[in-house]
């Protein structure tokens, strides 16, 4: 059967009578429901011309779904999350409406068990009475072009919903109440979730994920692939942890001056920075909304060129300091980095920057900065409620685009009241975070005994803050071990190492 496409046709040749007359007429006549009628005429009143659709394929897949017996082809349409509204001929989408409730009630499927079901229902003689069923089962001899049918109309489907967003952004342009940022992210979440409905979520026959991971294996262990995500700098951490991977929320938690900020800033500098230079330069973000952008600048200069900060401040830094902070100056400005310093921002807002940074240059990390700090939607929502929403956001947020998202976090003051190591229940303000989270690092300075007169008059050049031990716990990963690395953060140049128990050379 050749398939026509009355949607391709030049909307000059259908007059707006024609297009009118046939949204309000079914079958023999009668006028549809008000919920049938809505979305054609609005869009036949906003653009004057006929939406993208193709009957013949309507009748194609609706003439399918009868003469297999209501089995193959409305399973591939459930599997495809096809609805009535997919269809664009009000009679069709009452008889596909009826098939799925047959579908679901196991009501076998024929000329007769169908009309005697729509009869029951009440709309037999709406769509056209035992004629229009006959008419529609003869169009076709064989189900087996049904999945291209399908196919024609999902995609005529699609262009309507853009056209039915567009106009109603365009109405949303004139009445609009929120605030121009949230109503940016609800367009965009509306473009995005029709862009979603083109994926296809269909189960795999176990044999398909056995052979990829046997690809895998067989790869790995001749070193031809790597289980490693983006490294973290650390080896330690990456024996523990494999990087940090796709779809992952990872949370690093702290007490406030630990060092969350300056890990996360090592966390980056490896991502762009790798070791490996075979790897391609990860492409980051950064939110910082506690931070400016210039005094995060300064941080990785000063922490990539290994100059003491303070002497920056003081403006007392030799030829040669300034000679690698420029060097470092011009490492960075060469990495894919972009900073958003954005003071206020909502979980909505958030997102909605990070997917149109995404769609311009694709991203592999993104860092928060940090998560108490992102805004409610709504004030009057409690303050718990309003973090797990947050936290649900950012774990969607890395499943949308595919890539691992590190969130800092505060911790409460519990451990530090009862003088042990921090730990899960320790998340500040919801236990949502604990649940969302894929991995926990929590950064723990560990108390130090107190230093006798004699230990201090022993060694005078002794600076114990210089070079600080830090412990960072790998409190929970769903994919791998947990356990605790040692760290050396380096106070000068606000920067962690791989731990080293020798003190730092003199500058």
């Amino acid at each position: 059967m050749a398939l026509s496409d009355p949607g391709k046709g030049h909307p000059g040749k259908v007059g707006i009578s024609a297009v009118r007359s046939q949204s309000r007429q079914v079958g023999n006549g009668k006028p549809k429901s008000p919920s049938m009628m809505k979305g054609a005429e609005r869009l036949e009143h906003t653009l004057g011309r006929i939406a993208p659709h193709n009957l013949d394929a309507e009748r194609g897949l609706l003439a399918a779904c009868i003469l297999d017996g209501g089995r193959e082809t409305l399973n591939l349409c459930a599997e495809n999350k096809l609805t009535p509204q997919a269809f664009f001929h009000p009679p069709h989408q009452i008889l596909f409406e009826c098939l799925i409730g047959m579908f679901n009630e196991n009501i076998p499927v024929d000329e007769i068990t169908l009309a005697e079901t729509l009869q029951r229902r009440g709309h037999l003689q709406e769509i056209g009475g035992h004629p229009f069923i006959n008419q529609l089962t003869d169009v076709i001899e064989t189900t087996a072009h049904a999945s291209y049918w399908l196919g024609i109309v999902r995609e005529k489907f699609l262009l309507r919903r853009l056209i039915r967003t567009s106009t109603e952004t365009i109405e949303r342009c004139y009445q609009q109440q929120d605030a121009v940022e949230v109503f940016i992210e609800k367009v965009e979440q509306s473009i995005f979730d029709i862009s979603q409905d083109r994926i296809t979520d269909h189960a795999l026959h176990v044999k398909i994920p056995i052979d990829q991971a046997s690809l895998k294996i067989q790869q790995l262990i001749d070193r031809k692939a790597s289980s490693y995500g983006i490294p973290t700098g650390f080896r330690d951490l990456d024996s523990l942890t494999f990087g940090f991977h796709p779809q992952e929320m990872v949370v690093l938690a702290a007490r406030p001056s630990v060092g969350k900020t300056s890990l996360a800033l090592n966390f980056i500098e490896a991502a762009i920075f790798p070791q490996n230079t075979e790897i391609t330069p990860v492409r980051t973000l950064l939110f910082s909304l506690e931070m400016s952008a210039d005094q995060l600048a300064m941080r990785l200069l000063c922490s990539r060129a290994r100059v003491d900060i303070k002497r920056v401040r003081d403006g007392f830094c030799s030829k040669q300091q300034q000679s690698d902070l420029a060097r470092a100056g011009s490492e960075l400005k060469g990495k894919p980095l972009w900073i958003d310093d954005s003071g206020h921002l909502t979980i909505y807002e958030l997102r909605g920057k990070a997917r149109r940074l995404h769609s311009k240059e694709k991203l592999g990390l993104i860092v928060i900065d940090y998560l108490q700090l992102i805004s409610g939607n709504d004030p009057k929502v409690q303050r718990e409620q309003q973090i797990a929403e947050i936290s649900r956001g950012v774990k969607a947020l890395a499943k949308e685009l595919n890539i691992p998202v590190i969130v800092l976090s505060q911790l409460n003051r519990d451990s530090e009241r009862e003088g042990r190591d921090p730990r899960l229940s320790d998340l500040r303000e919801s236990g949502s975070i604990e649940q969302d989270a894929d991995v926990v690092l929590i950064l723990h300075r560990p108390k130090v005994k107190k230093r006798t007169e004699n230990d201090r008059n022993h060694d005078p050049q002794e600076a114990p803050s210089e070079v600080e031990k830090i412990q960072l716990i790998v409190a929970k990963q769903r994919n791998g071990p947990i356990g605790s690395v040692p760290l050396s953060f380096i106070r000068r140049y606000t920067r962690f190492e791989n731990y080293v128990a020798e003190s730092l050379p003199p500058d």
